[in-house]
């Protein structure tokens, strides 16, 4: 392995900044070097590359085909040391201040929620500022470090993410209902039943089963009831109220008790990815770092919600 000495790793930061400011002068103002240091670093450069890197002129600087080259490489390993060094910084830092958290409502308050509490109880100098919604809240708009978002990401530059897993959910239902309405088999069993969809904006939400080859089949279901609160659909499948879709992290615990029973597919559907959110930005705050390492730990690789073993009566 090659060994950078001070002394090399100088020469590329002068050579670089010679570059980006158009002449050794301007060079050397930025570095507090004099224009005759500026040259003579660049010139030993150039001597142990056995290579021109610069045309000098009176009035200006122009990079060589080598030069050009050479210098896309050497910024582009400048910007990632400087990464490293404040990465390696801010995870020194304690996490500290405000930590402003947007959730999905019944998800962050089953498991999330847990997470924060854990972390603030760790460190003494983080505030939480918890929010719940189902909405998609704009982060920059409403000043919010961190969300954790259910669902397919829409493309954002502004925005840095961290995929947490992914969710599946299971059609299901209470055995006291199954037991006095009979047992669906097949999607269209489900016409002669009382469905219960989630609703979100006004509309119900598709049910999905897996399809052939891994695919997953969305269906329109015409339901009986439409709730648009998670714990509240929870509640209304335990009751008996009808038939339901609802998430493995929602309700596996009673599948597996088996206060609720899947039907129609003894597996579960993948629904979508679970991501944590944040502003995109240079120097990840210690706070928001922490948070997110958190819900890595917690969640990966495998969510504590989750378990196949769904079995269908």
């Amino acid at each position: 392995m090659t060994t950078y000495s001070a002394a090399r790793l100088q020469g590329i930061s002068v050579f670089v900044q010679a570059v980006d400011a158009g002449s050794f002068t301007a060079a050397g103002l930025r570095m507090g070097l004099s224009k005759s240091a500026v040259g003579k670093s660049v010139a030993t450069l150039e001597r142990r590359l056995g290579t021109r890197l610069l045309d000098r002129t009176t009035r200006r600087l122009a990079l060589t085909v080598e030069g050009a080259e050479f210098y896309q490489v050497c910024r582009r390993i400048l910007a990632e040391l400087d990464e490293a060094e404040s990465r390696a910084a801010s995870r020194r830092q304690e996490p500290a201040g405000m930590l402003r958290v947007s959730l999905p409502v019944a998800f962050g308050q089953r498991w999330v929620m847990p997470i924060l509490v854990a972390l603030a109880q760790r460190h003494s100098g983080l505030q939480l500022d918890v929010s719940f919604t189902d909405r998609a809240v704009d982060l920059l708009e409403e000043n919010i470090d961190l969300a954790v978002r259910l669902g397919t990401l829409a493309e954002s530059s502004s925005l840095s993410a961290r995929a947490l897993g992914h969710q599946h959910s299971v059609i299901c239902a209470a055995p006291a209902y199954l037991a006095a309405r009979g047992v669906p088999h097949d999607m269209a069993d489900l016409a002669g039943h009382d469905c219960i969809t989630f609703g979100r904006q006004g509309h119900a939400l598709p049910w999905s089963t897996p399809g052939p080859d891994g695919t997953v089949v969305r269906h329109r279901i015409q339901g009986r009831h439409r709730i648009s609160d998670g714990e509240a659909l929870r509640s209304a499948l335990l009751a008996g109220l009808g038939i339901g879709e609802a998430t493995t992290w929602l309700v596996g615990e009673e599948l597996r008790s088996g206060e609720l029973v899947g039907v129609i597919s003894a597996d579960s559907t993948p629904s979508g990815p679970i991501h944590a959110i944040w502003p995109t930005t240079r120097d990840l705050a210690p706070k928001v770092r922490a948070a997110v390492d958190a819900l890595v730990d917690a969640f990966l690789p495998v969510p504590p919600w989750e378990d196949s073993r769904l079995v269908a009566p």
